[in-house]
């Protein structure tokens, strides 16, 4: 690869990055600029490109190298190119001469064109099939459209805190069994859109945790998973934060939500706080994850309290969505005003019944006032009751798995009390 030719491309892909941004000159650029241009690659492309490595990239941070495959292969995608060999292959580099000392400007030269004789050419075309078959072969350690063995990689990884978030991860990989040209990824979850490119020929990745679960992270090389395993991120007791968009949540104090049976965030916290709640109220957020030993999401009994007095701005309709989280699955309960109940969706276990083919009006309720909901499975057919009035019930799709823990969302404000899980005679209090 000739080093010189391969930065003037990439110079040049960032202009036209810059050009679709329209953000202003690059150097005047911060670390929050490139939080988000992370975020709209990501968005963009379904590939993560952390904030180090387009910081690298703008030369905002030292780095010698030539970026990898796959981060080439994603700025190309995010210009509007489908990969890096087919921007190369479209944009062309007319050389330009050095400045000389003094000069106000560089000296653009036109492309030279070469005339070849026809027999050189027949040569060229004779040995071209046979210099292309040997590169495949040598840039991919697969044979073509067969999967991986993944058995020849390896993935594990490590959290630095046993409980509570932020909580950094250490993944440790070796993916050289991948070829060359392969591009090869980390995802913490099993959100597989949110995965972050990794060198193939390195094999440690840092990543941060800022929400409490439990996640099931993979090496995929391509699109194909070839090691995953899973991860628990728990709480540490409850936990109550906002969602603030890309960077680190606000965390609220324990000492500041306990209240008497249960947690709370009320106005005057958020008042005390100063968090802005007009137009638009804050996403609450509480999570109480732990092991919960052998409770499994087809035979439970959970019962919870709760209310939500915002109901302002854009908050009218008093959402409120409770989570039941499951080892890679997932029970979603939506609960809201009366008069929002053409809206809503439950899901349970690959299983969804929404309000536009469903009769979900017992789902509705009056969130200021202290609301109580049931759910109750048995052998995977689930039962919901508001307010002790069966509202929905529906029939899992999915096998069982174990239940991990609680999350609510909240617009604005949000309070829970009296809950509790029951199956089998046992009983696990929040």
């Amino acid at each position: 690869m000739n080093n010189s030719f391969e930065i003037k491309y990439i110079l040049k892909c960032l202009e036209l990055v810059e050009a679709r941004l329209n953000w202003g000159a690059s150097s005047e650029w911060t670390t929050y600029d490139f939080e988000k241009l992370s975020d709209i690659i990501a968005e963009t492309t379904g590939v993560t490109l952390s904030i180090t490595t387009l910081k690298r990239l703008w030369g905002k941070l030292k780095y010698n190298n030539i970026p990898a495959v796959t981060t080439l292969n994603t700025l190309a995608q995010f210009a509007g190119y489908n990969s890096w060999r087919e921007f190369k292959q479209q944009v062309s580099l007319h050389p330009v001469v050095d400045i000389p000392q003094g000069s106000g400007e560089a000296t653009v030269l036109p492309p030279v064109r070469k005339v070849f004789s026809r027999r050189w050419m027949l040569g060229v075309m004779g040995v071209l099939p046979l210099v292309l078959i040997g590169y495949l072969l040598l840039s991919s350690n697969k044979k073509p459209g067969k999967p991986l063995n993944p058995a020849a990689f390896q993935f594990s990884s490590n959290k630095i805190m046993s409980t509570g978030v932020p909580n950094s991860v250490i993944f440790h990989y070796n993916a050289l069994a991948a070829g060359v040209a392969d591009s090869v990824f980390i995802s913490q979850s099993w959100d597989t859109s949110r995965k972050v490119a990794v060198p193939r020929q390195e094999n440690t990745r840092s990543s941060i945790y800022y929400a409490p679960g439990y996640y099931r992270a993979k090496l995929m090389v391509n699109k194909q998973i070839v090691k995953e395993h899973d991860l628990m991120i728990a709480s540490d007791g409850w936990l109550a934060m906002l969602e603030a968009g890309p960077g680190t949540p606000y965390y609220f104090k324990k000492t500041d939500i306990e209240k008497d049976s249960g947690v709370a965030v009320n106005k005057a916290l958020l008042a005390t706080s100063g968090i802005q709640v007009l137009p638009t109220p804050p996403a609450l957020r509480f999570f109480n994850v732990r092991d919960m030993g052998d409770l499994d999401n087809y035979n439970f009994t959970f019962e919870t309290t709760l209310k939500s007095d915002f109901k302002e701005g854009t908050a009218a309709c008093q959402r409120i969505q409770v989570l039941i989280l499951c080892k890679n699955d997932l029970v979603f309960i939506p609960l809201c005003a009366k008069g929002c109940v053409g809206e809503l969706s439950l899901y349970a276990a690959g299983t969804t019944v929404n309000s536009q083919s469903a009769d979900l009006s017992g789902l509705g309720c009056t969130p200021e006032e202290w609301t109580t909901l049931k759910v109750s499975a048995v052998d995977g057919k689930m039962q919901v009751w508001v307010n002790g009035k069966a509202a929905a019930s529906l029939t899992m799709a999915h096998a069982p798995t174990g239940i991990v823990g609680l999350q609510y969302r909240f617009n604005g404000t949000g309070a829970i009390k009296d809950t509790r899980f029951t199956w089998h005679g046992k009983t696990i209090v929040f």
